[in-house]
């Protein structure tokens, strides 16, 4: 087994669990797919943060037959290519739920509020006891998910206690989730539509990259604004910088966006109403800890040959 890359300070409790269970573990530092195939060749399974896990890389580790990603994405991974050659894909889906949704919620807590706003125009010397912009009381607002996984259902459990108006989006969920939820289901085009906050919780495939388009955003309220703590690329960027530039959108929470780390220059770091982070809604002490333990209790399952908890390929 082998660590392909990682950022985490140390890897003692994959080491501990691996070996403990009778395998052999290595540790890379690999960036590209060359990386990995030269340092992983000899790997029957890779547990990978950020490194491409391609085809060609795949074709060129035969020996591979288990992927781990650590964490909830698996946009580095070819699944379709790991199906076909028999690699089972795994990731870690419930290791950061609540720091995210904590985080989607601190975000939309303060863009509804207007606190980049009104303290911009403090430091500039303004004093006024009244925000820069209309501003509804929460009881007011629609407080839209896009989404209704784990981390969307979180979302709205904690939006709720603000008391937002609940409502959601999915096409696969079932009618009870709506119901525990305490959310209405929205088709779509109607949940753009009526959203004062819209937050996303999707996966990023071909039917939901750029899913927020500039024919959407020019659906949304002008004083909505918009979430993503989910992944980057169901966002138009550039479109929606168009739209908050221009004042066509009130605001926006991002912690990811289409290509990391955001480009210097990239429109969206001069517009108004926005709070950026730089993809950290995933971050605890603790969430680190159980991420690297989970993936590492999945590889120690395919070494045993149990059944994969978290496979995301067949």
């Amino acid at each position: 087994m082998i660590i392909t890359d990682h950022s985490f300070p140390g890897t003692a409790t994959e080491r501990e669990l691996i070996e403990a269970a009778g395998g052999i573990l290595e540790v890379a530092s690999c960036r590209s797919e060359e990386d990995v195939i030269g340092a992983c060749g000899g790997a029957d399974l890779f547990l990978v943060q950020w490194a491409p896990i391609t085809e060609r890389v795949l074709r060129g580790c035969p020996r591979c037959r288990t992927v781990i990603r650590y964490g909830i994405g698996v946009n580095n991974v070819d699944l379709a290519a790991a199906t076909r050659l028999g690699v089972a894909v795994a990731n870690v889906p419930d290791y950061c739920i609540d720091e995210v949704a904590d985080h989607t919620l601190a975000l939309a807590l303060a863009l509804g509020r207007q606190l980049p706003a009104t303290e911009k125009r403090l430091r500039a010397g303004g004093w006024a006891i009244t925000p820069p912009s209309p501003m509804p009381a929460f009881r007011d607002m629609n407080f839209v998910a896009i989404g209704l996984g784990r981390i969307g259902r979180s979302v709205l459990l904690r939006a709720r206690v603000f008391g937002f108006r609940l409502a959601a989006h999915d096409p696969v969920a079932p009618e009870g989730a709506f119901r525990d939820a305490g959310a209405r289901r929205l088709p779509l085009d109607e949940a753009f539509a009526e959203a004062d906050v819209l937050s996303l919780h999707l996966p990023l495939g071909p039917d939901t990259r750029h899913l927020v388009s500039c024919h959407r955003l020019r659906s949304m309220k002008r004083t909505a604004v918009l979430i993503n703590t989910s992944r980057g690329a169901l966002v138009d960027t550039v479109g929606l910088a168009a739209a908050l530039t221009e004042g066509r959108l009130a605001g926006a929470g991002l912690d990811v966006f289409e290509d990391e780390p955001i480009p210097p220059g990239h429109p969206l770091l001069g517009c108004p109403g926005t709070i950026l982070t730089s993809h950290t809604a995933w971050f605890s002490e603790t969430s680190v800890v159980r991420l690297q333990r989970m993936a590492a209790e999945e590889a120690v399952r395919a070494l045993r040959g149990e059944p994969l908890r978290n496979r995301v390929n067949r």
